[in-house]
């Protein structure tokens, strides 16, 4: 998996790409709890190259939306393809995030 972050005011945006895997659960932690922990309040997690991710990349994605929902903040993820939708889908987190097709959907939705 690769991983960046860009943060707008209280809104972090972390950009996942290719596969993200157990082995990537510990970094995208760590970089969204040093955002949250500095004063971002949202967070938009920017699906468009992520090309898989499995059970316990969900798993995180869980785990920061409840950290995030203790400072009253909200999560979106952000142009996920078929695929990362389909998964989502099959384990039901397509209940657990709202989706939106671009950043600026996802931002207005959170204002």
């Amino acid at each position: 998996m690769k991983l960046s972050y860009q943060e707008y005011g209280p809104i972090l945006v972390l950009t996942v790409s290719g596969e993200f895997t157990a082995e990537d659960v510990g970094i995208f932690e760590r970089a969204a709890n040093e955002r949250l922990a500095a004063g971002s309040r949202h967070v938009m997690i920017d699906c468009e190259h992520l090309e898989f991710i499995d059970s316990a990349g969900l798993e995180s994605w869980l785990r920061v939306r409840d950290e995030v929902g203790q400072q009253n903040g909200q999560v979106r993820l952000i142009n996920p393809d078929d695929s990362i939708s389909k998964i989502l889908e099959i384990t039901r987190m397509d209940k657990s995030f709202e989706a939106l097709p671009s950043l600026e959907a996802a931002v207005r939705s959170v204002r």
